[in-house]
C-alpha cells in the first residue's frame, strides 16, 4: 500500500491546551480522539450517534463575519476531528476538578441530586455550562432548550432542571413569592420549631451552600486562535488517513476548483447527516471537503424583499437570523419565517442545532427534513456557485425530487438560501407529528401557505407539501392548482381533503409504517390550516371594519382549541418527606437527604466507569459477529478474509470454548444453529476496535433457512411454542361467581415490549494475569459472582481464580443481571485464548439488536361484576414474548401472575400465564419484572367495568380495593393500611375530586383537545420469591488512622447504594461518613453475592453492613468505656494496641419467602410497597399528540434512608414506566429485524416530557419491623405508576368516543403513542380513504364552523 502524502498540521486547543497532531485519521472522531489519545474519558460514548447527549462538549471559534467569539455544545461522537482546525473544546475536566476547584454547574447538579449513575452528568453539565457562558442569567425557557438534546434514564430529570433553575433570572416557581413569602418557606420554618418531632420537610438541598457563578473565571479565548482568524490561513490543508483525505480549502475559489478535480466528493460540515450514514450503513467517501474556513458561506443579507442566509450557517444560527428578523418586520411578512422558526424549535437537539448547516439540510433532501417542506411552499430559491459562475434554482418539487434538470451539477454547491417575506393577504404554517413533543423525527410535518386575491376569500395562490410520506419530500402541486379561485369555505376543504388523499397517497408497504395515521395526519394538518387561516381572515375583518364581515364562518369557541400547539414549559414540583425526628443526633445521617457519594464526581467526569479504565498494555479490542437470520441452519462460517486484514489477531468460535457453551438451549455462541437476529455466532479479536469492526464485516456466513419462524405471541400460540409450562393461580369458584353476576365483559390488552437503554451500554474488560490461569474481570454488571461462575464453567477453571471488579455501573434495569455473563465468558475465552486483555464495548445499536428487553404482554380478561361497580370474579390470562431462549421467562410469568391483583380484593379469581417461544432474541429481567406490564391488564379491567357500569374508574378502584388484613390470592396476609393512606392522600393533595370536575368542564368546552385525569393504585411486592435470593455479606475494616473501608455485595447502580450503606456505618459505627470509604465491589473481598436487583439491595446489603459494624462496635466497648472522653482514633489506636481485629464480616440471612406452586400458596415476598399516582393530560385529537400537565404520586417509603435518593428513584422510574406506556416503541422488519435502534427510532422521554407540575411526597408517619430502620426499598415501584399517565390518555379518549358516539370499550394498547390516540379518537378524517371521501362527513366536520 503506497504510503499517503504528508499530512498539514492540526491545530486546535483543549481545555486551554494547545493540541498539535500531525497524523491525524480523517475518519476519526473529537469523541474518540478525548478518550483515547488525551485521556478525557469524562466525555462519555453511548449511542455514537448524536442522539442522546451523553458525549457533549462545547466548541468556542471565532466567527470570521460578526467578529464574535461563539460558544457552541456538539455531540463529540459526530464531530469530524479535521474539522476542528482553529477552534477550542472545552470538555467537562476543563470547567472543574474536585482535586482543584469545581465549577458551580458542577456542583449544583450534585448538590441538588441531579445525578444519579452518573454517565448521562458530563453532558447535562457541558450543555448547562455553554449555556451559561453565552447567558450567564439564561431565561427557563433557554435552560429547557439547552437541555433538550441531552438523554437520562435514571434521574426523571426535575432534579436536573432544578439545578439549572437555580441560575436562572426567573427562578422563582412559588406564585407567592411576589408577595414576598412562599408556600415552601412556611412549611420550613414551621418544621424547624424547637419542640416540634417529624414534620415535613419539602427541603432537599440548600441553594446558600452553592458557590456564586463568575463568568470572569473561565477559561479564555486562546489569544493564538485569536490571531488565526485575524489573519487567516488561506492555503488549502490536507489531512492524509489510511482511507481518507481531509481537504480544508481557505478560499471559495479553491473550494470550487476542488469540486471541479472531486465532483463526487461530498461537502462535509455539522456531519449530522453523513456522520450516522457512515456509521450504521457503512457508507464510504475516499475525498472529504471541508468548506468551514470559507466565510461566504456564512453571510446574511436582508433586503426589502426577503431574507439570504448562507448555507454554512447552523440552524442555531438561522433560528436567531429568524427570530432577529421576526421583531424587525411587520407580521405580514414574516409568515414563512414563523413557520421555520416553530419547525426549528422543535428540530432535533440544541447540539444537533448547532453542528447542522442549513445548505446540509437542504441538499440531504430528507423525507422527515422539517425545513425543506417551508422552503418549498415559501418560494424559497437556491443561489448556487461554481467555477463556471453562479445560477439560481427554485427549492420545489423538482429540486426536492432530485430531477437532474433541477439539481445542483456534481461540481456546483450551494452558496445561500434566499427565502422571500410573505406578502399581504399570505398565510403560511407549519405542522409536525413526531413520538413526542421534542428531539424526535417525524411521522409526518408538512407547510402550507395561501394567497388571497386582495380584499377577497378567494384563493390567488396556494401551496401545500408534506414530509414523511413518501422517499421525500412531496409537493401537492396537482391539488393546490386546482383549487385556484376557490373560496376558503367548507366545499373547499371537501374537496381539497378529496384531492390531497388523491395525490399525497401512501401504499400499504409505505415506507416506515403507520400508513392509515400519515393519511389521517395529511387531511388532519389541512383541517388545522383551515382553521388557522380562516380565523386569521375574521381577525382581519374585524380589523378593517370590513361590512361584509359575516362572509366568514364563524369559529365557534368549542372549537378554536384546535389551532393551538402544545407548548414547552418548565416542569415544576413540590418533594414533601418526614424530617428526622428532633432528637436524633446531628451526626447521624439516616434520614437526611444525603448527596449522593459520586455526585461530584460525576459532575466532573472523574467518575471511573469500566471502559474509563486506561488501555492496558497489549490490550486487543473484541467486536461481535451477530447472526443475520430469524431461525437457520449455519452451513459455514468463513473466517480466512477477515483473519487477513491489518491488526486482526484472531476469531473466536464456538470451538475455542474449553468449558460449558452456556445452556444447552442458549449458548454463548451459536452452534449449528441461529434461532433470531442479533444471535452472537463468532467474536474477532484486533489490535483496535476499527480494524475489529471492519473485520466483523469480512465473516462469510452462508444460511439455510427454516421453519417455523415466529416473532408474535398470537404466531406462537398459533404453533403452540412455549417456553415453560403455565402458571396458575385460582382461588374461589370463577364460573359459578360467573353465573351469578349482573354483567359480563371480555376484552383484550396488548403491551409493547421496553428497551432498557442504560446509558452505558454493555462493556467488559478481562485481563489475564500471568500465574495460574487467574483473571481480573471488571464489568458493568448487576451480578458479578455470576458473571464470575459463569466464566469459570466456560473456561473450566475453579472460581476462585476470577475475581469480577464493579466500581459502578452506569444504568442497569434488570438488564445487566444476566447478560453481562455471557459476554464476559465469551471476552475471557478470547482473553485466554490470546493471552492478551480484551475489551468489549458494544456499540447501542448492537447493545439493542443482542440484548433483548422488557417481555411483551398479551392477555385477555373476563370479568364479572355488579351494577353498583362491586367485581365478583376475574379470570386473566396472559402471554409474553420471551424470545428464543428461557432466560428468565419462567420467573417474570410466575411474578407477573403473583402481582395481577394489584391492589384489589376479588373473592374468585384465575390467573393464568405462559411465556411464548419466538424467534427474537430473549427478553430477560426489567426493572418491576412483569407488574407493569400485568397489572396494566388489571387496570384495564377496572376501567371496562367502570365504562359499562356509567360509573368513574376511581369509584370502581376504591370499591374493590383491600379495605382490612386480608390474604392475596396465593394466601400470604397483609395490611393494607398504608394503602389506603397512600389513596387518600394522593386524592388530596392532587385535588383529584375538583380537577375531575374540572376536566370534565374543559372537554365540554373543547372539541379537538380533550382532557383526562386517573388515578391509579399500587401494591408493589417487594424482593425475590426465595429464602437464599436474600442473604447478603459486608467486609468492614477499621484502619489504625481511624479510617473505615466499607465493602458490601450490592452493586452501585445510580441508586446510591453505596451512600445508604455509610449511612449505615456512620449510625452504627456512631462516626462521620467522612471517615468511611467504598472502593469497589468485589468477588474477592464478598464472595457468592446475589443480584443487585428486585428493590431490596439496600435492605439486604444494610443490614449486613450493620451486622459487621455492631461486631467491631462490640469489641471496642470495653475501651470506650475505659476512655469515654477519648477520641474514635484514641480508640482504634487502643484497640490495635490490645490485639483487637479491627476488620469484622457481617451476614444477614435474608428474609423468609417461599411459594408453592403445586398448592398455589406461600409467602413469596418479605414485603409490600404501597403508592398512588393521579395525573392529568390534554390530548390533540387531530394529531394524537399529548401534553402532561400534573402528576401527584404518594409512595409509602416508612422511614427512609435518603429522602432524596428516595425521591429520585420515584421519580426516574416514574418516567421510564411513562416511557413504557407512551412513547418507547420497538419495531420490527418482517425478517425479525430491530428497527428501532438508536435514539433516533427508539424514544425514551426527554427534559420536555416532563409532567409540568410533578409533585411526589414520602407517606409519612409509616413504619415496618421487618427492614433496616423501617425503611423500603423503592428501586422499582413507582414504574407502575406511569400507567397513570395511560389512564389519564385512555381517559380523555373515552371522552372523545363518548361525545361521538363511538364505544367505549376499545382494545388497550401500550404505549399510547400519537398513532394509537388519534385513530382510537376516530372521527371523519381516519374514516377517509383515497377516492372514497364521503362529502357528508367532511361537513360534518366543518359544521363547527357554522
Amino acid at each position: 500500500m503506497p504510503c499517503p502524502p504528508p499530512s498539514d498540521e492540526l491545530v486546535f486547543f483543549v481545555n486551554g491546551r494547545k493540541v498539535i497532531e500531525r497524523n491525524v485519521d480523517p475518519e476519526g472522531t473529537l469523541l474518540t480522539f478525548l478518550r483515547k489519545n488525551l485521556r478525557l474519558t469524562g466525555t462519555k460514548y453511548a449511542c455514537g450517534g448524536g442522539g442522546c447527549g451523553a458525549c457533549t462538549v462545547m466548541v468556542s471559534k471565532n466567527d470570521p463575519v460578526s467578529k464574535k467569539i461563539r460558544h457552541f455544545s456538539v455531540t463529540a461522537c459526530l464531530v469530524p476531528i479535521c474539522s476542528l482546525y482553529g477552534t477550542a473544546v472545552t470538555t467537562v475536566e476543563g470547567i472543574g476538578s474536585i482535586k482543584t476547584r469545581i465549577h458551580p454547574v458542577q456542583e449544583r447538579i450534585a448538590k441538588c441530586h441531579g445525578t444519579q449513575c452518573g454517565f448521562c452528568t458530563p453532558g447535562m453539565v457541558m450543555s448547562m455550562y455553554t449555556l451559561l457562558r453565552n447567558h450567564p442569567q439564561p431565561s427557563e425557557e433557554q435552560l429547557m432548550e439547552a437541555l433538550g438534546g441531552n438523554l437520562c434514564r435514571c434521574s426523571g430529570y426535575r432534579p436536573i432542571l432544578e439545578s439549572g433553575r437555580t441560575f436562572c433570572m426567573d427562578s422563582d416557581g412559588c406564585q407567592q413569592k411576589r408577595t414576598g413569602q412562599c408556600c415552601l418557606d412556611q412549611e420550613e420554618s414551621a418544621s424547624s420549631t424547637p419542640g416540634r418531632r417529624n414534620e415535613i420537610s419539602t427541603k432537599l438541598f440548600s441553594k446558600e451552600e452553592f458557590q456564586p457563578l463568575d463568568p470572569t473565571q473561565e477559561l479564555i479565548f486562546p489569544p493564538e486562535l485569536l490571531r488565526m482568524t485575524e489573519n487567516p490561513e488561506k492555503r488549502t490543508l490536507s489531512f492524509y488517513g489510511e482511507r481518507v483525505t481531509w481537504i480544508s480549502p481557505g478560499t471559495l475559489k479553491d473550494l470550487l476548483q476542488l469540486k471541479v478535480k472531486h465532483p463526487e466528493a461530498p461537502l462535509i460540515l455539522g456531519n449530522t447527516s453523513l456522520g450516522p450514514t457512515v456509521k450504521s450503513q457503512g457508507q464510504f467517501h475516499p475525498i472529504l471537503l471541508s468548506p468551514a474556513r470559507i466565510p461566504e458561506l456564512s453571510v446574511v443579507t436582508k433586503t426589502s424583499e426577503g431574507l439570504t442566509i448562507g448555507a454554512g450557517c447552523s440552524l442555531a444560527q438561522m433560528k436567531d437570523i429568524l427570530a432577529e428578523r421576526i421583531s424587525e418586520l411587520p407580521e405580514e411578512k414574516t409568515q414563512t419565517y414563523q413557520a421555520l422558526l416553530k419547525q426549528l424549535q422543535s428540530l432535533a437537539g440544541q447540539q444537533i442545532r448547532n453542528m447542522a448547516s442549513l445548505g446540509g439540510h437542504i441538499v440531504s433532501r430528507h423525507c422527515y427534513s422539517d425545513l425543506n417542506p417551508v422552503l418549498a411552499v415559501g418560494n424559497a430559491a437556491l443561489n448556487l456557485v461554481s467555477a463556471e459562475g453562479t445560477r439560481q434554482i427554485p427549492l420545489n418539487e423538482h429540486f426536492l425530487a432530485g430531477l437532474e434538470s433541477t439539481d445542483l451539477k456534481p461540481e456546483e454547491i450551494l452558496e445561500s438560501v434566499y427565502i422571500p417575506h410573505s406578502r399581504k393577504g399570505e398565510f403560511v404554517s407549519a405542522f409536525r407529528q413526531a413520538q413526542c413533543q421534542q428531539n424526535a423525527l417525524p411521522h409526518v410535518n408538512a407547510s402550507m401557505r395561501v394567497l388571497f386575491k386582495e380584499g377577497t376569500d378567494s384563493v390567488e395562490d396556494l401551496s401545500i407539501a408534506y414530509g414523511g410520506v413518501g422517499t421525500t419530500t412531496v409537493c401537492a402541486q396537482k391539488s393546490c392548482q386546482q383549487l385556484l379561485g376557490r373560496r376558503w369555505n367548507e366545499l373547499m376543504l371537501d374537496e381539497a381533503c378529496r384531492l390531497l388523499l388523491d395525490e399525497v397517497s401512501l401504499p400499504g408497504s409505505a415506507l416506515g409504517g403507520r400508513v392509515e395515521f400519515k393519511r389521517t395526519l395529511v387531511v388532519s394538518f389541512l383541517f388545522k390550516f383551515y382553521l388557522e387561516v380562516l380565523q386569521e381572515l375574521k381577525k382581519l375583518a374585524k380589523l378593517l371594519s370590513v361590512p361584509d364581515s359575516r362572509r366568514y364562518p364563524d369559529i365557534s369557541d368549542r372549537f378554536l382549541s384546535a389551532i393551538k400547539d402544545f407548548s414547552v414549559t418548565t416542569p415544576r414540583g413540590v418533594q414533601t418527606y418526614q424530617s428526622v425526628d428532633s432528637c436524633q443526633p446531628l451526626r447521624d445521617p439516616v434520614g437526611h437527604p444525603i448527596m449522593h457519594l459520586s455526585g461530584l464526581k460525576h459532575a466532573t467526569g472523574e467518575a471511573m466507569f469500566c471502559d474509563d479504565i486506561p488501555v492496558v498494555d497489549r490490550e486487543l479490542f473484541m467486536v461481535l459477529v451477530t447472526s443475520s437470520r430469524a431461525h437457520a441452519k449455519i452451513i459455514s462460517i468463513e473466517l480466512s478474509e477477515a483473519l487477513e486484514l491489518p491488526g486482526v489477531v484472531d476469531v473466536i468460535t464456538a470451538e475455542d470454548i474449553p468449558g460449558t457453551n452456556g445452556a444447552e438451549d442458549d449458548r454463548f455462541l451459536a452452534v449449528d444453529e441461529v434461532l433470531c437476529v442479533g444471535q452472537i455466532i463468532c467474536a474477532v479479536v484486533a489490535e483496535t476496535d476499527i480494524q475489529a469492526k471492519r473485520a466483523t464485516e469480512k465473516v462469510k456466513i452462508t444460511y439455510e433457512d427454516l421453519e417455523p419462524v415466529i416473532f408474535t405471541i398470537q404466531d406462537a400460540i398459533k404453533h403452540n411454542s412455549f417456553l415453560c409450562p403455565e402458571k396458575k393461580l385460582e382461588k374461589g369458584n370463577v364460573e359459578e361467581a360467573f353465573e351469578k353476576v349482573d354483567q359480563t365483559v371480555e376484552g383484550e390488552v396488548h403491551v409493547g415490549g421496553q428497551e432498557h437503554f442504560y446509558m452505558e451500554t454493555q462493556r467488559v474488560l478481562v485481563i489475564p494475569k500471568t500465574e495460574d490461569k487467574e483473571l481480573d474481570i471488571f464489568v458493568s454488571t448487576q451480578d458479578p459472582t455470576h458473571v464470575q461462575k459463569t466464566v469459570s464453567a466456560t473456561l473450566n477453571i475453579p472460581i476462585n481464580r476470577i475475581t469480577c471488579h464493579v466500581k459502578r455501573v452506569g444504568g442497569g434495569f434488570g438488564g445487566k443481571v444476566g447478560r453481562p455473563a455471557a459476554l464476559g465468558a465469551i471476552a475471557a475465552v478470547g482473553a485466554v485464548k490470546t493471552g492478551h486483555p480484551i475489551r468489549l464495548v458494544l456499540d447501542r445499536e448492537d447493545d439493542m439488536l443482542i440484548t433483548g428487553g422488557r417481555h411483551p404482554l398479551f392477555g385477555k380478561y373476563k370479568v364479572g361484576f355488579m351494577n353498583n361497580g362491586r367485581i365478583k370474579a376475574l379470570d386473566v390470562e396472559c402471554y409474553i414474548n420471551g424470545g428464543c431462549t428461557l432466560d428468565d421467562s419462567e420467573m417474570v410469568t410466575e411474578f407477573l401472575i403473583l402481582k395481577l391483583e394489584n391492589a384489589y380484593k376479588i373473592r374468585n379469581l384465575r390467573f393464568r400465564g405462559r411465556a411464548c417461544r419466538t424467534n427474537l432474541p430473549s427478553n430477560t429481567a426489567f426493572r418491576g419484572f412483569g407488574f407493569p406490564q400485568g397489572t396494566l391488564v388489571t387496570e384495564s379491567c377496572i376501567t371496562a367495568v367502570a365504562a359499562r357500569c356509567g360509573l368513574l374508574p376511581e369509584k370502581i378502584r376504591e370499591k374493590n380495593m383491600y379495605k382490612t388484613v386480608d390474604k392475596t390470592i396465593y394466601k400470604q396476609a397483609f395490611s393494607p393500611e398504608p394503602l389506603i393512606r397512600c389513596w387518600n392522600e394522593c386524592l388530596d393533595k392532587s385535588s383529584f375530586h375538583s380537577r375531575r370536575t374540572q376536566v370534565d368542564e374543559f372537554n365540554k368546552k373543547n372539541y379537538w383537545k380533550k382532557k383526562g385525569i386517573a388515578v391509579v393504585p399500587m401494591k408493589f411486592s417487594v424482593g425475590f420469591a426465595a429464602t437464599s435470593y436474600h442473604q447478603a455479606a459486608a467486609l468492614v475494616h477499621i484502619y489504625t488512622d481511624g479510617s473505615v473501608l466499607v465493602t458490601h455485595g450490592g452493586n452501585e447502580l445510580g441508586q446510591g447504594i453505596h451512600t445508604k450503606m455509610l449511612q449505615v456505618a456512620s449510625r452504627e459505627l456512631k462516626i462521620p461518613m467522612s471517615y468511611m470509604h467504598i472502593c469497589e465491589t468485589s468477588t474477592a473481598a464478598v464472595p457468592n453475592t446475589i443480584a443487585t436487583a428486585a428493590s431490596i439491595g439496600a435492605d439486604v446489603n444494610g443490614r449486613a453492613v450493620q451486622n459487621a459494624c455492631q461486631i467491631l462496635l462490640k469489641r471496642l466497648e470495653p475501651i470506650i468505656k475505659k476512655n469515654p472522653e477519648g477520641t474514635w482514633e484514641d480508640w482504634i489506636e487502643a484497640a490495635f494496641e490490645q490485639r483487637i481485629s479491627l476488620s469484622a464480616t457481617g451476614y444477614f440471612r435474608g428474609y423468609k419467602a417461599f411459594m408453592d406452586w403445586d398448592k398455589g400458596e406461600g409467602d413469596p415476598f418479605p414485603y409490600y410497597v404501597y403508592g398512588a399516582a393521579c395525573s392529568e393530560v390534554e390530548i390533540d385529537c387531530l394529531t394524537g399528540a399529548h401534553k402532561k400537565i400534573r402528576t401527584d404520586i404518594v409512595m409509602d417509603a416508612c422511614c427512609s434512608l435518603n429522602p432524596a435518593i428516595d425521591i429520585g428513584q420515584i421519580e426516574g422510574s416514574f418516567i421510564q414506566g411513562m416511557g413504557l406506556y407512551t412513547t418507547e416503541e420497538l419495531k420490527y422488519s418482517p425478517e425479525g429485524i430491530l428497527y428501532s435502534r438508536s435514539p433516533n427510532e427508539y424514544k425514551i422521554p426527554t427534559i420536555t416530557d416532563v409532567p409540568e407540575e410533578f409533585n411526589v411526597s414520602l407517606l409519612p408517619s409509616s413504619q415496618t419491623p421487618l427492614t433496616i430502620y423501617s425503611s423500603k426499598g423503592l428501586g422499582e415501584s413507582g414504574m407502575f405508576l406511569g400507567s397513570s399517565v395511560f389512564f389519564a390518555i385512555a381517559d380523555a379518549v373515552a371522552s372523545v368516543r363518548r361525545e361521538r358516539d363511538i364505544a367505549e370499550d376499545f382494545t388497550v394498547q401500550s404505549p399510547a403513542t400519537p398513532e394509537w390516540v388519534r385513530m382510537a379518537c376516530a372521527d371523519q378524517f381516519t374514516e377517509m380513504n383515497p377516492g372514497s371521501v364521503r362529502v357528508a362527513s367532511i361537513q360534518s366536520a366543518t359544521c363547527l364552523v357554522q
